[in-house]
């Protein structure tokens, strides 16, 4: 009895092998991924712990941040205002476009390290990852459609309804499951392979131009870009006037307080030689109109932020020695990663050559 038991599992298994009968596999659980944090960083603040990565929950973010039909006439994903190459901001546009060919009031800012913030937005306006996605998709300068019609998109079709089973377990389309999706893959979004931290692994070391660019950079910009995130993520009125077209406050908009007039989140240094133009608006065009606004054209008022009243003394030569030291914060392999690339998108077919160095 018991052989014969045997040799039927045993035909079971065989002719599912072969095709002839279906297995339901709704059990299968999501495959987990784990998020590494490189060797000398702080731990992140997003709780992972609400939210487990998992291959399939990653896909269908990607799936999401590169969907069109997420705004309201099918022209205009969160991918085309965050673009790769460069480092996923609006490259090469003081402000990023939106629905009818209107116009932001910002200059969308480079996606990475997103773990490591409690805030999003210039403004930080946003407290909490997963609720990021929601103001550009609602935003009528933006992707200008509403959460009801997005997920009623996602809910007709099958390719969807399969994704979000594959991640959550069942075909049930929430606003929560879409935001969380979305994190999963802005998560892994991670820049940690750039010539700089190749030096502080011990891998490379800087040339003499980047190694004299270093030194001035610790002395006089690491107040506000501290090492290894580039940037202590607060708020400064960095000397800026106000355009009289955008009239945006800064984090005034959020607190109310007008001591915040004008002052914006300090961005990242990472990847700074990619993510131009600068600024909250975009009103700087180049590494050097920085420099220059810094050293010259700063308006100091009573909220420019105390570090920066006498401005930033920088003579012609620490510029050009700032300059190569803020090229090694380039992290060519996070620029073209493949697995961030648009669907369809490919560096000559294969990953790019550093992509493991």
């Amino acid at each position: 009895m018991k052989i014969a038991k045997n040799i039927w599992l045993l035909f079971i298994i065989c002719i599912a092998g072969a095709g002839w009968i279906t297995i339901d596999t709704h059990y299968l659980r999501p495959t987990p991924v784990k998020f590494i944090v490189p060797k000398g960083w702080p731990q992140p603040y997003y709780d992972f712990s609400k939210n487990p990565l998992t291959e399939e929950g990653i896909a269908l973010g990607k799936k999401l941040f590169y969907d069109e039909n997420l705004s309201k006439d099918g022209s205009i994903s969160c991918g085309s205002c965050h673009q790769q190459f460069g480092a996923f901001n609006t490259y090469d546009h003081p402000l990023s476009h939106g629905f009818n060919n209107s116009m932001t009031t910002r200059n969308a800012p480079g996606l990475f390290n997103l773990a490591w913030q409690k805030e999003f937005m210039w403004d930080g306006g946003i407290n909490h990852l997963d609720l990021q996605p929601l103001a550009p998709i609602t935003a009528e300068n933006e992707m200008a459609e509403t959460i009801e019609n997005v997920l009623n998109k996602l809910k007709a079709d099958k390719e969807y309804r399969k994704m979000f089973k594959a991640a959550f377990g069942d075909e049930t389309i929430t606003t929560q499951r879409m935001t969380k999706a979305f994190s999963q893959f802005l998560l892994q979004l991670v820049s940690s392979n750039s010539k700089y931290d190749k030096v502080m692994r011990g891998e490379a070391s800087f040339i003499l131009p980047e190694k004299l660019g270093y030194e001035i950079f610790q002395k006089k910009c690491s107040s506000c870009h501290p090492e290894p995130m580039f940037t202590d993520y607060t708020y400064r009125n960095t000397g800026f006037t106000l355009d009289p077209y955008l009239k945006d406050p800064g984090r005034m908009r959020i607190t109310g307080d007008p001591k915040d007039s004008l002052k914006f989140k300090v961005p990242s240094l990472r990847n700074v030689a990619m993510t131009f133009p600068y600024g909250h608006d975009g009103r700087l065009f180049s590494l050097i109109s920085v420099f220059e606004h810094y050293r010259k054209s700063m308006v100091t008022t009573p909220n420019t932020d105390p570090l920066l009243k006498n401005r930033i003394p920088l003579t012609n030569f620490e510029i050009g020695q700032l300059t190569a030291f803020l090229y090694t914060l380039t992290d060519s392999s996070f620029l073209k990663d493949p697995r961030f690339a648009p669907p369809g998108y490919a560096y000559n077919g294969k990953p790019p050559a550093d992509l493991h160095q």
